[in-house]
Order: C-alpha cells, then structure tokens, then sequence
C-alpha cells in the first residue's frame, strides 16, 4: 500500500479536504502491517526490496512468506532526490540495516558548541536540514539530523527487547536499537513528521535524555504548504 497523499502538509491547500495526520498510527496497531515513513527514494529502494524478500522470496524462518503487507508513505510534493550518503560508517549494507531497523544518521554536523539531534520523517527531512542551518547561524548550536524511516519499526524492536528481558532475567538484557542509536548523541532529542505528535511519541520512553514531539495536530487551515507548516509549528 502506497500513501500518495499521506501526512497533513503536502497539499497545495490544506484543511479539512485533506486530514491524513494519523494513517501511520493506525498501521501501527496491526501486526501484520509493516510501515515506513521515508524521505529520500534511496530508502524506498532498500524498503522496497527488503519487503518483495520478505513477502515473496521466503526466509528460514518463513519459508513460503511472511504473511505481512507494507504500507508505505510517499506524499505527493516534488522535491530533489539526494544520493545515498557515501560515508555512511560500516558503508551500504550498515545503511540498509539501519534504513529497515527505522533510523540512521543523516547528516551529522560538523560544528562545535551546544549540541541538538533532530529525529524527522518523510517529507519533513528537508525542513529538519533547514531547521539545522538556522540553529547554527542564529544560535550558535550544532544539530545532527537523524532519518527516522520507522516509528513503528522502532517501537516494535523495542517492545520485542522488554518482552524479551522480562522473560530472560538471569541473561544480559537487550537493548533496544533506538537506545543504542541514541546513546552517543549529546544534547536534547526533537522528533517532528507531518503526522499527529502520538506518531513520534511512540518511541519516547526508549530515547536516552531530553525527547520533544512536534507535529501537526490541529485541523491545518492554509493556502500554501509553507502556511500550513508555520501554523503547525505555532499550534505544536
């Protein structure tokens, strides 16, 4: 499944014709739905491959097919696509990894003093990258832009780590991806989508230190894209 028209700000008018700020939500409440919430055609591709291996070409544990469908959002705002980062630590197969787990480091900053990590999804990456610019050239503060290509994902991988401490306490606890991702990164954590903040929030508990949620709750009436994400902004 294709979301063509997902999220709340990728209409030329927005309003009430167009109220999609949830539909990653509800993927997430059936187990059988695997979702993403990509930015760049580069982690569609490896999506996209992952899930014909995964629903077609069998695994050793399901040698016939997961019985699982992908519900994937690709909005409908044109925009310039990036190549995949070519200094990716661990190189293309660490990228995939991390691009199917739900996050990676997209654009580390290069700068010095207070420290910022923005976790963004789908077509909000491009506004975390602006949002990075300003925080360096009006406050001086450095932000790493993190590609959050699965909230779901993530909150399933961390849930699967609970359960499984919970029933192994005389073995070394898991920790969840999504921790371990994290663990390194200084400063206080903002996640924002084009959905409802609950989309984000989903992972807070397992996000070591500081974590902010913004996103597009509201009903959003405006004439133009930008209108519609500055409204957002001032409600969230």
């Amino acid at each position: 499944m294709l979301g063509a028209t997902a999220g709340r700000t990728t209409l030329a008018g927005e309003g009430l014709q167009h109220n999609d700020g949830h539909s990653q939500l509800l993927a997430s409440v059936s187990e059988a739905c695997v979702s993403y919430d990509c930015a760049w055609a580069f982690e569609l591709a490896y999506v996209v491959r992952d899930a014909l291996h995964r629903m077609y070409e069998g695994t050793p544990e399901h040698p016939d097919g997961e019985n699982i469908f992908y519900y994937l959002t690709v909005y409908n705002e044109p925009y310039p696509q990036p190549p995949e980062p070519s200094s990716f630590p661990g190189g293309p197969a660490a990228l995939e990894q991390a691009i199917l787990r739900g996050l990676y480091q997209y654009a580390p900053s290069e700068g010095s003093g207070p420290r910022a990590q923005i976790l963004a999804s789908g077509v909000t990456v491009r506004q975390a990258l602006a949002a990075r610019e300003l925080l360096a050239s009006d406050w001086g503060v450095s932000a790493d832009v993190w590609s959050a290509t699965s909230w779901t994902e993530l909150r399933r991988e961390a849930l699967a780590c609970e359960s499984w401490n919970m029933l192994h306490p005389g073995s070394d606890p898991r920790v969840p991806y999504v921790t371990s991702a994290l663990s390194a990164a200084a400063g206080p954590v903002v996640a924002v989508s084009d959905w409802i903040k609950a989309v984000p929030d989903q992972i807070a508990r397992w996000v070591p230190g500081s974590y902010t949620s913004l996103g597009t709750d509201g009903f959003g009436f405006s004439d133009t894209r930008p209108a519609a994400r500055r409204s957002c902004a001032r409600r969230c």
